[in-house]
């Protein structure tokens, strides 16, 4: 008897870390480097709402199936949405197996370029639910686009290059937008200046900490050219009017790159129910203090940050 308890509690142990439904592989990304998405689907007929994520790993690494991603899966499924889960093109993983030295100047353009690769591939798994979208049963007005560290940073350069009209999104239809963004510890790479936006973006949420040494929470740049996090996205934002909800830990670190998947389900939940789904206008920032938390370093150098990512 005991064993079969035992075996019972193991069972119901490994439902809970596994998606509520086996997805669906595509191909999104034909050729010498093919790139996948796999669909997991909520249940219910009809055409669902979908949140399209990417994963996270400094652009160098990382999987699209990673089981810490799961729970969030598993608790969008349950409020009815859609999942597809991306694969991307890894910039970085090119540069760091170079035998060559790699300065500031080519670690700057590695950077811009991994960034572009990755925000490029969001926009084309668009494309591909878009052309898909009967077949797979998604709702083309209600896809969200979220992400985890690398994956956050690739969903709101996505979301710039959708709401600026850049050549990356071009393939999309016109005046084709997200119905939302939701950011784990992100930021938009801008060249020479501070992000520009051309228009009103979709509705966003961010999650951050000020002690984040991965991803800049306010920025790190040089000469005008490098990360604009999500305290600095979240000021723009405030200033366009447009819809947003920032969760602003203090003395955290980049762990809210993957913590609120399992912590924040209740404010995920009325952002998608209020913003995305109910049209509602918001404009919030919660300053989350732990009191248990001591205060630490919250201001770090470029190098830093590069030591953080990349040092063995």
């Amino acid at each position: 008897m005991k064993r079969i308890f035992g075996l019972l509690v193991l069972i119901m142990t490994m439902a809970t870390t596994t998606a509520q439904t086996a997805p669906v592989t595509h191909c999104f990304v034909e050729g010498n480097e093919p790139l996948y998405l796999d669909h997991y689907r909520a249940e219910g007929e009809g055409a669902h709402p979908c949140v399209l994520f990417a994963f996270g790993g400094g652009f160098s690494h990382g999987n699209r199936a990673d089981a810490r991603y799961i729970p969030y899966f598993n608790m969008l499924l349950k409020e009815g949405f859609d999942v597809v889960s991306i694969d991307y093109r890894l910039g970085m993983a090119y540069t760091l197996d170079s035998t060559e030295d790699v300065g500031p100047v080519e670690g700057a353009w590695a950077m811009y370029r991994s960034v572009n690769f990755a925000a490029e591939d969001v926009l084309r798994a668009t494309q591909y639910i878009l052309s898909h979208a009967e077949q797979m049963g998604i709702d083309t007005s209600l896809i969200v686009a979220s992400g985890s560290s690398a994956g956050a940073i690739a969903v709101l350069q996505a979301e710039n290059y959708l709401v600026n009209n850049e050549s990356y999104a071009k393939e999309l239809p016109a005046k084709f937008n997200f119905a939302g963004v939701v950011a784990f510890a992100g930021a938009i790479y801008s060249v020479l200046s501070a992000p520009e936006w051309e228009g009103k973006p979709c509705p966003i949420m961010l999650f951050h900490g000020n002690a984040d040494r991965n991803v800049p929470y306010r920025k790190a740049t040089i000469l005008a050219t490098g990360f604009y996090g999500s305290d600095y996205i979240a000021e723009q934002l405030h200033e366009l009017g447009a819809s947003y909800y920032f969760h602003s830990a203090h003395y955290r670190d980049h762990v809210l790159a993957l913590s609120p998947m399992t912590d924040n389900h209740d404010e995920i939940i009325s952002f998608l129910g209020r913003c995305v789904l109910g049209g509602e206008h918001m404009q919030y920032t919660n300053e989350y203090i732990d009191e248990s938390i001591e205060p630490c370093q919250t201001s770090f150098t470029i190098q830093e940050y590069l030591n953080s990512n990349y040092s063995n």
